[in-house]
């Protein structure tokens, strides 16, 4: 009997090639749906067990920060590591922190915004690259406690601001140090970047430099006509 269905079939090699294409392109897509629940209770689950305390897991919602270094919470941060430099070693830090950015008419010295407490957590963070700082830092403010009872009978700390200057003036310049001077001006390398670190990144830092960035604008100004006008966007 002759079939009078009057459809004609799609070419097969078309179908596959576009099935093909629609699996590959699902397959690039992120897979959103229950993982982020999925994976913080993995990532719980061994404090679980080992019983860590409730306090120690804080509260979240399906999908939201776990508090972790993949995925922190920025709200409610945690210190996650035990800082390492003593109290004596972080005293001489704020004084030579103050040394390289003292206060002035316009902004606190580094140490009153906390330029020393940024060196203890970054030296103290783990991995390689910590370590091996942690051990300079730790190295150069020995050294520069040597040095001032070497030169002034007293440690750092207690120096005058002329005589702290001296020893930072034969410091402050790697190339141009003496080669007794070398370890320390590597050591004053070092902290006068973290320090700048640390003090630029706060409020006091930036408005220091005039940044006028990370603040609510209590409205939104488009810009002037003229230069819609020569942006061609009138």
């Amino acid at each position: 009997m002759e079939d009078n269905d009057n459809t004609q079939e799609e070419p097969v090699g078309l179908v596959r090639r576009d099935a093909l294409k629609a699996m590959a392109a699902v397959a690039s897509l992120p897979i959103l749906s229950g993982l982020p629940l999925a994976d913080a209770e993995a990532q719980t689950a061994p404090a679980a067990k080992a019983g860590a305390p409730a306090s120690l897991q804080p509260p979240r919602a399906a999908g939201g920060p776990r508090g972790d270094a993949w995925d922190p919470d920025l709200l409610r941060p945690r210190k996650d590591w035990p800082r390492k430099l003593t109290t004596s070693e972080m005293a001489t830090l704020a004084a030579l922190a103050d040394m390289i950015i003292p206060a002035d008419d316009k902004s606190p010295s580094a140490s009153t915004v906390g330029a020393h407490h940024y060196i203890n957590e970054y030296v103290s963070a783990p991995g390689d690259g910590s370590a091996r700082d942690l051990v300079r830092v730790r190295g150069g403010v020995s050294w520069l406690n040597l040095e001032s009872q070497q030169r002034f009978g007293k440690r750092f700390t207690q120096l005058t601001v002329a005589q702290k200057t001296a020893i930072c003036d034969d410091i402050c310049y790697v190339p141009k140090a003496k080669p007794e001077h070398k370890a320390g001006a590597r050591f004053f390398s070092l902290v006068r970047n973290l320090v700048a670190t640390g003090f630029y990144t706060t409020d006091a830092g930036m408005k220091d430099v005039g940044y006028v960035g990370n603040v609510a604008l209590p409205k939104w100004d488009p810009p002037p006509p003229a230069v819609l006008k020569a942006l061609g966007l009138e």
